[in-house]
């Protein structure tokens, strides 16, 4: 019996299809993501490039009773913010802008930090360091690594830097549904869990905190905080199990070598 989280070629091309459709999302938004403007605002300009120019569907809208077509998580939270029309960027403010897209029935999810104007060196070294973490656990997939490797990796280099890795939400299986099997946890043991194949696709999304690993939700249902109020970071990026290593479906312009 074929397992149903390995997606063959054809699979894996219609996924890449629509991680490149995501990465040009980004490349939209780096102009426009600005001081003065509302979360709402960035949601709505997100859903019209998707539905209008790119002929693609938001994945999220819908999902789970959720409105929106992204997420916007603003300094403090660590994840799942709900655009608000009341809710304005300023200077010093550090995002996390978290979006999916589905194109060919196949969806592609990630996410990027956005610094709006005079931020903190402090929050702008949270930021970095979570990138390098995010790609710390990358750098680790191959077939015969486990997801321990990867959640390690990851742990380690935001540990290193005197940072705390969410526990409560992980990474995920992805393809045809949002979220498939494997669960992808951000911390763990080296060889220890699932053993990777070729042909496995999942996100690598850490939320890495300044302080304390706690969070809470809001009465909202959806936005989780750190629970001492200090800033937290994520990254996020679809990644496919290839041969001899790995190949990240959403990976953009400026990230290319």
């Amino acid at each position: 019996m074929v397992d149903p989280t390995l997606k063959n070629a054809a699979e894996v091309q219609l996924m890449r299809e629509s991680g490149r459709l995501l990465a040009s999302v980004f490349a939209y938004l780096d102009e426009r993501v600005v001081v003065g403007m509302s979360t709402m605002e960035i949601n709505d300009l997100t859903e019209r490039y998707i539905v209008d120019q790119l002929r693609a569907r938001p994945a999220s809208k819908g999902q789970y009773g959720y409105q929106y077509v992204l997420n916007t998580s603003l300094n403090h939270v660590v994840c799942h913010g709900v655009p608000s029309q009341n809710q304005w960027l300023k200077s010093g403010d550090i995002i996390n802008v978290d979006i999916t897209l589905e194109q060919g029935g196949y969806i592609a999810d990630s996410s990027k930090m956005y610094m709006l104007g005079d931020v903190a060196p402090l929050a702008r070294r949270l930021v970095g360091k979570t990138y390098e973490a995010m790609w710390a656990g990358i750098h680790v997939v191959r077939p015969g690594a486990t997801l321990g490797d990867v959640g390690h990796a990851i742990q380690q280099h935001a540990e290193r830097h005197g940072y705390s890795v969410v526990r409560e939400y992980c990474g995920h299986g992805i393809g045809r549904e949002m979220h498939e099997a494997p669960q992808v946890l951000h911390y763990g043991q080296p060889g220890q869990g699932l053993v990777l194949r070729e042909g496995m696709t999942f996100t690598i999304e850490p939320m890495v905190n300044q302080g304390k690993a706690r969070v809470k939700t809001k009465k909202d249902g959806w936005t989780v905080v750190t629970a001492d109020k200090k800033l937290s970071a994520q990254w996020e990026h679809t990644i496919a199990v290839t041969a001899d290593g790995f190949e990240v479906l959403t990976l953009r312009d400026e990230e290319r070598v």
